[in-house]
């Protein structure tokens, strides 16, 4: 049995995917697998899931941790896609009407399609394809900084999806009635 701090989403979009190599997120901070999930507003059973998961993440904290506080305006990795990232800036096009939430692990996660058969090809899990995820909330105190995170367990990939950036090079884009021609120098005058 799951403990109630981990949950499985309903059907979200994947974007900026480091999950077949770990990556930092700033010089010197350490590498990890992470993807930001894309949640739309209207999965009223996610959103219950998630903030249920938070509450019992919170509980496990302060029960742990007797004699300490959690601030009320706790920091989350939880956000509002159509308000503003916590740096100001704005979210982008793709995060409107849905709920975004940075998940990262040490470990890397279990990559799998919908028949559960292991994911081996790293283009298969780009940003905009869609799937679940399995989640686990806990709150971190770190030198005084103290918020509510969760860590990456497991990918499901459910169905590819519009490319969010970088694109997809198709076997047609190469027929643009390109021809070489011997000697063609003009483009360095």
């Amino acid at each position: 049995m799951a403990a109630a701090t981990q949950i499985t989403t309903g059907k979200v979009r994947f974007s900026y995917n480091n999950l077949f190599t770990p990556r930092a997120a700033q010089e010197g901070a350490q590498e990890k697998y992470s993807t930001t999930l894309l949640i739309p507003k209207s999965d009223k059973a996610t959103v219950k899931k998630i903030k249920a998961a938070m509450d019992a993440a919170k509980a496990a904290y302060l029960q742990k941790h007797s004699g300490k506080k959690l601030p009320a305006n706790l920091k989350s990795t939880l956000h509002d896609g159509d308000g503003e990232r916590p740096n100001g800036g704005e979210f982008g096009p793709e995060c409107k009407g849905c709920y975004v939430i940075t998940v990262s692990s040490n470990n890397k996660p279990v990559l799998v399609y919908a028949d559960k058969t292991p994911i081996t090809e790293p283009t298969e899990l780009y940003s905009g394809c869609y799937g679940r995820a399995i989640i686990n909330f806990y709150v971190y105190d770190t030198n005084g900084n103290k918020g509510i995170s969760a860590g990456l367990n497991g990918i499901m990939k459910l169905e590819d999806g519009e490319p969010l950036a970088g694109g997809v090079v198709t076997d047609s884009d190469w027929d643009d009635d390109w021809e070489d021609e011997d000697g063609d120098d003009d483009l360095l005058g």
